[in-house]
């Protein structure tokens, strides 16, 4: 009923940049806030960046002053963009959309695909 479409990652060199975009599709009512998330093989998902549909953001320390989290609301589509990558930043990128179907009103909470970003040193 609701999809989660995620694009932009890649490999990239240290110190480079990547753009990641996430659109949600389907029987929206409305998005309450969308996130980033990363799982690096051996490790937990953990925060990577959320922010709510009205423009509230916060972010994991290690990124603060290299990623910026933002939300197209009319599209339903949120992006993270990614400067000064590091080798640490290597893991699978998901998308996660909170928000409200249209036709039952019920809350909804669902995750994308995963996208791979692989930071070489």
């Amino acid at each position: 009923q609701v999809q989660l479409v995620e694009s932009g990652g890649g490999l990239v060199q240290a110190g480079g940049s990547l753009r990641l975009s996430c659109a949600a599709s389907g029987s929206i009512f409305s998005i309450n806030a969308m996130g980033w998330y990363r799982q690096a093989p051996g490790k937990q998902r953990e925060l990577v960046a959320h922010i709510t549909s009205g423009g509230s953001t916060n972010y994991r320390d290690s990124v603060k002053g290299r990623f910026t989290i933002s939300m197209d609301n009319a599209k339903n589509t949120v992006y993270l963009q990614m400067n000064r990558l590091k080798p640490e930043d290597t893991a699978v990128y998901y998308c996660n959309a909170q928000g409200i179907y249209y036709y039952t009103r019920d809350d909804f909470d669902f995750w994308g695909q995963g996208t791979q970003v692989t930071v070489s040193s």
